[in-house]
């Protein structure tokens, strides 16, 4: 993703306290509520960021033992530095090369981080590898630009602004993966068969 932000100096904790109150906050409950049911005992987070959603899913389901994931080492020390709750494992790890055995976990959780995915495949394949056999893959994504009223008008200015040369990370990256056919495609390739 070369020329695309990096989450390190103040960005993390920029991140998290203006972005993820409204972005994702509201919606790490979701995820929660899909794996309560199940009563999940090991449960993988990948992407992890900041952590709002492991915090949800470290209170939401008190039994699991939680391990989170991030690529980025400054973002897992802002999310370990703001979870007060109960333990969990802070680890990073490279989605396309997860360093966990065969059916480790009985869910995983990718709480809008499978658009950052280089290779959406080899990292579901990795998912996959790392349930069992009835385990549960729950991950969120955003609609595309024109069904988000605010980031397509940041993109929009963003053209006025760049005539010549417009930045397009909000519509290549956390708005460009949604259409649920090549999802589901690329998730039939990494074995899920459901």
């Amino acid at each position: 993703m070369t020329g695309d932000p990096m989450f390190h100096g103040a960005m993390p904790q920029l991140y998290d306290e203006h972005l993820g109150p409204v972005l994702f906050a509201p919606f790490a409950d979701v995820a929660v509520e899909r794996l309560a049911p199940r009563s999940p005992e090991h449960v993988l987070e990948l992407a992890a960021g900041t952590g709002r959603a492991t915090r949800a899913l470290a209170a939401g389901l008190p039994t699991a033992s939680v391990v989170a994931t991030d690529i980025s080492r400054p973002m897992l020390d802002e999310a370990a530095a703001r979870h007060d709750g109960r333990a969990v494992r802070w680890r990073q790890a490279d989605a396309r090369q997860l360093p966990f055995g065969e059916a480790t976990f009985d869910a995983v959780v990718c709480h809008f981080g499978v658009m950052f995915l280089p290779d959406k495949v080899t990292c579901y394949r990795e998912v996959r590898r790392v349930l069992t056999a009835d385990g549960m893959f729950v991950f969120a994504v955003w609609e595309g630009l024109a069904a988000n009223d605010v980031p397509a008008t940041v993109a929009a200015a963003l053209v006025e602004l760049f005539p010549d040369d417009p930045p397009t990370f909000m519509e290549r990256i956390p708005h460009g993966y949604h259409d649920r056919g090549a999802i589901s495609g690329h998730l039939a390739d990494a074995g899920f068969g459901h």
